[in-house]
Order: C-alpha cells, then structure tokens, then sequence
C-alpha cells in the first residue's frame, strides 16, 4: 500500500441531501416527498408500529400471561457459597453486609439463602429467607438461622 492507491472509502464524500432549497437543487418543489398523501404533509408522524390502518403485528398477536407487580426480588445465595466464605475468611456469623462487603451480593435486595450444597461446620446465618432444606441444613450441621424483617423499601 502507498499513496497512489489508498481512496476515501465509499459515500464518504457524498454531500448531505439539502431539501427544500429551490429547482436548481434537484429537489425542489416537493422536496423528495411526492405528491399528497399523508407522508408527504408537515408535522406528519405515525405511531410506532403503524402499518397504514392495518391492523399492527403487535395487536394481531396473541397475548399470553401476566406481569406480577407484587413480586418480591430477592438476592439468591446458596449454602455452597457460604462454606466457601466461611472457610476463606474464618466467620460464624454471616449476615447480609458480610456477603456485600465479600462480593457475594452485588445489589441492596433483601437476601434468600437455598439449600444447595453441604455445611461441614456451625453458622450462624441472618438473612431475609431461608428454603427448608437450607434450614434443614444448617441446624444439622449446628448452626443457627435468623430470619430479618424486610423493609418496605427493600
């Protein structure tokens, strides 16, 4: 490659359409909009979707389900994970802030533990939910659960 055969790449040099400006311009009169109809009005905006009074895709589809807006978000961590925390930083106790200050829960939902995974050793774990078998699981191996009220911001 050298200087006799590099090129500007394609419609780079192309000048931006000026409508509007007079017949010498090649697009006078109408500016590029044709004659009558709807599209070719001032101020002429269809709805997104809008298929020229055909009925629209996204009306024609069936709808299926609904959206529960009482939904309760929560941050899932299972047992396995609180072994391994348990084991790297030596605690008994885990709570919610341990598992931010750790990185195991990046958001400020309120946190449900499930029972995946064993326990070797005795924690004590508050949290805001707990599964059965994640219950199960810890009272077994001799820990303690505390279950935390959930704020109504949370």
């Amino acid at each position: 490659m050298n200087l006799s055969n590099i090129h500007a790449p394609k419609k780079a040099t192309e000048k931006r359409k000026r409508v509007g400006r007079g017949m010498g311009s090649g697009m006078g009169k109408t500016s590029t909009r044709g004659h009558k109809g709807q599209r070719s009005r001032s101020g002429s905006r269809m709805i997104r979707g809008f298929e020229g009074g055909q009925m629209p895709l996204h009306r024609r589809l069936p709808k299926r389900g609904f959206t529960n807006i009482f939904r309760k978000e929560y941050a899932i961590v299972s047992l396995e994970r609180l072994a391994e925390l348990c084991q790297s930083t030596s605690e008994a106790t885990i709570t919610p802030e341990t598992l931010r200050k750790a990185g195991v829960v990046k958001t400020k939902l309120p946190v449900k533990v499930l029972g995946d995974g064993e326990l070797k050793s005795a924690l004590t774990v508050s949290a805001h939910k707990f599964s059965k078998s994640a219950q199960e699981k810890i009272t077994k191996a001799g820990g303690k659960f505390e279950v935390l009220s959930v704020k109504a911001g949370q």
